[in-house]
């Protein structure tokens, strides 16, 4: 089921539904610029097995309103749009499952709403934390000071995004999933095509956005409220992750009252087909164990 969600004013979402409505609810936040489509539909199928699984457009992404150049907005406004969509769906309570920034918003989620999260699963991204990280052997590490981005995605993120045609972007898009899918698992460029193509073919064009790398990204730390959380948190570590590598997800393991982690074997920042069975597995076995939510 499809429908359009009011999440501000001027601002409308667009949401996906799968599975039972009386499952509990499971909401996919994906990262920036991503449309919700770019949570692939085998893994989504394989969630909603369990799950009323939902999945939806940023703002400046897919169907949803692009209104970034005449309305800017801030990130924790994003993650506002994720209560905006439970709001809309008559959702009280959901389990969350964030990737990149969309781990991000998921974790603003937990802890500014946290009567609203029954559990979340955090892949490819930092906590929002200044709290250090402790290494096996005991060093200390700052947070700041954990690896960062590999070079060859900065790159990739510092090209100008010129209009050469629908074939040029879609090969400039299958490139970038190159970089982002690390260097453990082959790559299916078909896939990764095909995945956008869809994409472009559900927003109605090819216009790529840079709306939420300008977004205002100030106000996201949440050190004591991750440290405190009643939320039951998994950590998805990726191996070939090239944006937030391990230890990121040891990190948010140890800055999130009692999360765990997770290796996904050969996952870098992307899913490829390889990767979506054991992720939903491992998202599964998380949520399963969570009592559900009284009916509102």
């Amino acid at each position: 089921m499809q429908r359009f969600i009011e999440a501000a004013p001027g601002i409308r979402l667009w949401t996906e539904e799968r599975g039972a409505a009386d499952a509990p609810p499971l909401l996919l936040i994906m990262g920036a610029q991503a449309s919700g489509l770019g949570w692939p539909d085998a893994f989504v199928d394989a969630l909603a097995v369990h799950h009323r699984v939902i999945r939806y457009d940023h703002r400046d992404s897919g169907r949803s309103t692009w209104s970034f150049d005449r309305q800017p907005y801030r990130i924790t406004d994003l993650a506002e749009d994720a209560v905006a969509v439970l709001d809309g769906l008559g959702i009280q309570q959901a389990h969350l499952v964030g990737l990149s920034l969309g781990g991000m918003l998921a974790q603003l989620v937990l802890c500014d709403h946290p009567d609203r999260v029954l559990s979340a699963t955090l892949a490819g991204t930092s906590a929002l934390s200044t709290a250090p990280y402790t290494t096996p052997d005991g060093k200390t590490v700052p947070a700041e000071e954990l690896p960062g981005i590999a070079p060859e995605v900065l790159e990739m993120w510092a090209r100008p995004v010129e209009d050469h045609g629908l074939e040029a972007e879609l090969d400039r898009r299958v490139e970038h999933w190159r970089v982002l899918a690390g260097n453990q698992l082959p790559f299916d460029a078909a896939y990764y095509r095909d995945l956008e193509r869809r994409v472009i073919e559900h927003t109605g064009h090819y216009t790529a956005s840079t709306a939420h790398g300008s977004a205002d990204s100030s106000g996201m730390l949440r050190t004591e409220a991750l440290a405190t959380t009643g939320v039951p948190t998994l950590a998805i570590c990726a191996p070939a992750e090239p944006v937030f590598p391990p230890p990121h997800p040891q990190h948010l393991a140890q800055v999130i009252k009692g999360a765990r982690v997770v290796e996904i074997p050969g996952m870098g920042h992307a899913l490829p087909a390889e990767v979506l069975g054991p992720l939903a597995e491992a998202i599964l076995a998380h949520t399963l164990k969570v009592p559900e939510a009284p009916a509102a």
